[in-house]
């Protein structure tokens, strides 16, 4: 924040309300709030969400892991739907406890669903030795550094994963109205919302502690 034209009050209440409202807030719902330029708005929200990834990237997925990827955007006319689609794909992964509870959640936006793909997901996300449950698709069984159980899951088994694809994409159309161009700083901020789920009173001295410490500000 040092080097920015923004006095401290507007970047303590941007973080404020980025933190209070679990809907997330747009570049102009904020330019709005503040009586800011929609390109200081926009400036300050960049730079929150990439605290938030930072952050995150911190932490690694351990245990066992439910996995999944799930298409965002609306299919364009006559092109195919589901895995051979060319909608933009992404990469879900949502540890648990043993009584399956879910614990942390990661969303990375992906190129293709190939296991060399899935593998650097995995290279960047999880720790070596965790369990993947999945649906079978074939380009799990080859990943490496992990145990890949997928004889006894389906669409409708992996509960987690969907549950957090669903909410994504709620959070997505109520307040960004369903497409944002690049997604991934969309999924970083649902995430990093998710994984702090039951702290939501420490959530404003959290995020500020991620946004003091982020390098990205540095740019």
């Amino acid at each position: 924040m040092h080097h920015t034209h923004l006095p401290l009050t507007v970047w303590f209440w941007a973080i404020y309300l980025c933190a209070t409202d679990k809907r997330g807030i747009s570049a102009k719902g904020l330019a709005r709030q503040l009586e800011l330029s929609y390109e200081s708005a926009w400036y300050l929200l960049v730079r929150i969400r990439n605290a938030m990834k930072e952050r995150d990237q911190k932490y690694m997925l351990e245990g066992i892991i439910e996995m999944d990827e799930a298409y965002l955007g609306a299919p364009k006319r006559g092109k195919k739907r589901g895995r051979g689609t060319e909608r933009k794909k992404m990469a879900v992964a949502v540890s648990k406890t043993e009584d399956d509870h879910p614990i942390f959640l990661k969303l990375q936006m992906i190129s293709d669903v190939t296991t060399a793909t899935l593998q650097s997901v995995i290279n960047e996300n999880i720790k070596s030795g965790s369990t993947i449950e999945c649906d079978g698709l074939s380009s799990y069984p080859g990943l490496e550094n992990v145990s890949v159980n997928a004889s006894m899951y389906g669409i409708d088994d992996l509960k987690w994963v969907h549950v957090a694809i669903g909410n994504f994409k709620a959070f997505l159309l109520g307040t960004y109205h369903g497409s944002c161009g690049d997604y991934q700083p969309f999924l970083d901020e649902f995430c990093f919302r998710f994984n702090r789920r039951f702290q939501p009173p420490q959530l404003f001295a959290r995020l500020s502690r991620a946004i003091a410490t982020s390098c990205a500000l540095l740019n």
